[in-house]
């Protein structure tokens, strides 16, 4: 069924191409349905916007849909192939009773346990301290759980955070977090769509178990200058987007830095001067070159700062000095070449690299009656990506859509080396301890068919083969994967899927609040690859008002996950990573539900979760198996927005999750040199307090001759719920042993400006 095509060449076939696009700024559209009205045949657009027909000669009408854009249609006869390039007007209010991108509705595709958000919903929900932020948004999706309170982690169907990828213009981010976690380094003002998939992968991805966050940057408007920007009360943001060449090629430059360290340096007195500061940037130019090959170059930059400084002089002959510093950061850059080599085949060429890297050090130096001392401690981790990769489209014919391709990326992982420098009298002594720089090279092949077996069934089926070599041992992985697809009628459908996953990559992190402390680190001759299986089954429906609803359940495994031991740390550098942690299996099972509604005045989502997630480690815990950090048995999540009135918009959401597991002393002793000793008892046997939490916002608008403007008051927490940020050991005013509870965020006003021109 793979590779064999009977008949779909005959004679009588022509084939439709071409590329759908919005009209008012050059845009191609990512997955807009192109079909037949009616007739049971239509496609959707790829990455590129490009979409392919091959049909029989015939008189047709053809339509093309997507959310928010006027449906395009043309009445034609086909009597040899053509090509049809669509421009989609958008429109800002559809009405509800017309039912927009019904060919490529939840129950028509065959992927399951997959959701995208729409830019404009991200944007639109409540924002903490004014910044939208799309790792949030998709906290927001069953299945979903985030971190510490406020964080942008996430923790999908039982895995940990590096079993995400994270892909931004395809190329992998591999720390998405600004701020200690708080913020995340997509600014939705230059992106174009977000995608999360988290069960079902088709076999164009691999190398994690858990999810994967597609996330493209928007490719600028080819027709006229715009922008848009924004000033918030810890950021401020711009982008601007044009035409290089009107209608052949644009350009897209999107900015945002906070200033916190600005605005306090009035407030620091004495001879102390810190702050803390983090900033991005993402580019983008895309050039027409013929009708049939496309150039696109994009990039990212974004750095975090944490530092504190003090100088203090005493006589002549005396001074001293503090610096330390906690600096971390991401940059990609890709170029991608895209080719259509005849109506039914497309192909892109990619080159990209992406870089991580974190750095902590510390610094004390003195000068006493001419006599130097200094000491100096650094810490740095991080992981170097080099790529090259081809993917191919091919679609012979409606009811076969074929995806393949080949990569190869050459990685080289900084598990963590420190750098300790004393000088006391004239003695010097410069020691750097740690792993060395690992290198490993990974390819990667594919081949998918989204396959049309009858009227009402479809199939994904692929395959993903991954080699990996790494210190002279050769590691290979085949993972099967397939999704099934049964159309009870128009609207309903039942959907199930199986795929095996395999990650040859591993993040060890010891942190609970979000410090960038991670390190990526291959596996090795003793570090086995982590493997998933995970099945689901499920049904899709969508109402002729256009909400869509669903239901899946799942069952996960997962073997050769990690765990630091007891006690160890990425700070102590004195033996290797692979002698600091344990190996170990977990499990992930669960039911979820999930409505969304994307047009209309009122649009918004609602998810509710119930979940099991443990983990079993033969030397923790003795032996037994116990709850993950973030298993959570009751997740339910709503969020709406309502255009009030033409120039006013609210909108509002409320979280709830059952506390995350934590491990607690259940008593302790005197030891016999008189110091007390904790007795911990079974791992992760206690529960923090459930957490629960609203947040809103309002939005006042109004349009301006040749601009438009924008005040956004919102209440993060409005009703001040006091949610556990983690629990400590205390005592009484009798002098008992207690437990008390750390809160971090109270209810938090914002207000920020927003314009477009």
């Amino acid at each position: 069924m793979l590779f064999s095509i009977p008949v779909f060449a005959q004679s009588s076939n022509v084939t439709i191409s071409g590329y759908v696009s919005e009209k008012k700024t050059g845009e191609r559209l990512i997955g807009a349905s192109v079909y037949l009205s009616g007739r049971n045949m239509g496609t959707t657009t790829n990455t590129y916007g490009f979409y392919s027909l091959t049909i029989p000669a015939d008189s047709v009408k053809l339509t093309a849909t997507y959310v928010g854009c006027v449906p395009f249609t043309k009445n034609m006869r086909l009597q040899q192939d053509l090509v049809c390039n669509i421009e989609l007007e958008s429109a800002k209010d559809i009405k509800e009773v017309v039912v927009v991108g019904k060919k490529n509705s939840i129950q028509e595709r065959t992927q399951m346990s997959s959701v995208d958000i729409p830019i404009q919903t991200i944007k639109s929900l409540p924002a903490f301290l004014g910044e939208a932020d799309v790792m949030k948004a998709i906290q927001l999706l069953p299945g979903v759980q985030a971190g510490n309170e406020g964080s942008t982690g996430i923790y999908v169907r039982g895995g940990g955070p590096d079993q995400n990828l994270i892909l931004l213009d395809g190329v992998p981010v591999y720390n998405a977090s600004h701020l200690f976690g708080f913020f995340s380094v997509f600014n939705a003002d230059a992106i174009r769509s977000v995608e999360l998939v988290k069960g079902g992968f088709p076999a164009r991805y691999g190398g994690r178990l858990s999810s994967v966050v597609d996330i493209n940057m928007k490719e600028g408007n080819k027709n006229k200058l715009h922008g848009e920007g924004g000033i918030g009360l810890i950021a401020s943001r711009l982008t601007l987007e044009g035409p290089i060449q009107k209608g052949k090629s644009s350009f897209m430059i999107s900015g945002r830095r906070t200033y916190y360290d600005v605005l306090a340096k009035p407030f620091i007195k004495g001879n102390i001067k810190g702050g803390y500061y983090f900033y991005d940037l993402n580019g983008k130019a895309n050039f027409k070159l013929t009708d049939k090959d496309h150039l696109y170059i994009s990039g990212y930059f974004g750095n975090d700062k944490f530092y504190a400084r003090e100088k203090q002089n005493g006589d002549e002959s005396s001074s001293s000095s503090f610096n330390t510093n906690l600096k971390w950061g991401n940059a990609t850059a890709v170029g991608r070449w895209n080719h259509q080599y005849n109506n039914k085949l497309f192909g892109n060429l990619t080159a990209y690299y992406s870089h991580y890297n974190f750095l902590i050090s510390t610094q004390n130096k003195s000068t006493f009656s001419g006599s130097n001392e200094e000491f100096l401690l650094k810490y740095r981790s991080g992981i170097n990506d080099k790529a090259v990769k081809y993917d191919f489209d091919y679609i012979p014919h409606p009811n076969h859509y074929i995806k393949t391709g080949v990569s190869y990326v050459y990685h080289t992982y900084k598990p963590g080396a420190q750098q300790t420098k004393v000088e006391v009298g004239g003695m010097k002594q410069d020691t750097t301890v740690g792993s060395k720089d690992i290198n490993a090279g990974e390819i990667d092949a594919y081949i998918e068919d989204d396959i049309k077996l009858t009227n009402s069934l479809k199939a994904n089926i692929g395959v993903h083969w991954t080699g990996f070599s790494v210190q002279n041992n050769f590691y290979q992985a085949i993972q099967p994967r397939l999704a099934l697809r049964y159309l009870i009628n128009d609207r309903l459908s039942a959907k199930a899927s199986f795929v095996q996953m395999n990650q040859f990559i591993h993040l060890l992190t010891n942190s609970s609040i979000g410090l960038p402390t991670d390190l990526w680190v291959p596996v090795t001759a003793k570090i086995p690859m982590q493997k998933s299986y995970q099945g689901a089954a499920g049904i899709a429906y969508t109402h002729n008002t256009g909400i869509e609803m669903s239901v899946e359940g799942y069952y996960k495994t997962m073997q050769n996950v990690l765990e630091y031991k007891e006690g160890a740390s990425f700070f102590n550098a004195s033996n290797t990573w692979e002698e600091k942690i344990e190996t170990g299996t977990g499990k992930s099972y669960g039911l979820e539900l999930f409505l969304q509604k994307k047009k209309g005045r009122f649009t918004g989502m609602m998810g509710y979760t119930l979940s099991w997630t443990t983990r079993h480690f033969d030397n923790l815990n003795n032996g037994k198996e116990f709850p993950y950090r973030y298993d959570r048995r009751h997740d339910f999540k709503v969020a709406g927005i309502y255009e009030l009135a033409k120039n006013i918009e609210v909108s509002a959401e409320w979280v709830y999750g059952t506390g995350n597991a934590l491990t607690l002393p259940v008593g302790y002793y005197n030891g016999p040199d008189g110091n007390t000793v904790q007795v911990f008892g079974e791992r992760n046997g206690y529960r923090m307090p459930s957490y629960h939490r609203a947040d809103v916002s309002i939005k006042f608008s109004k349009q301006r001759k040749n601009w438009e403007r924008a005040w956004v008051i919102s209440a993060y927490n409005v009703y001040n719920r006091k949610n556990p940020f983690y629990i400590y050991n205390s005592t009484n005013s009798q002098g008992s042993a207690v437990f008390k509870q750390m809160s971090l965020f109270p209810i938090i006003p914002s207000i920020s400006y927003q314009f477009k021109f």
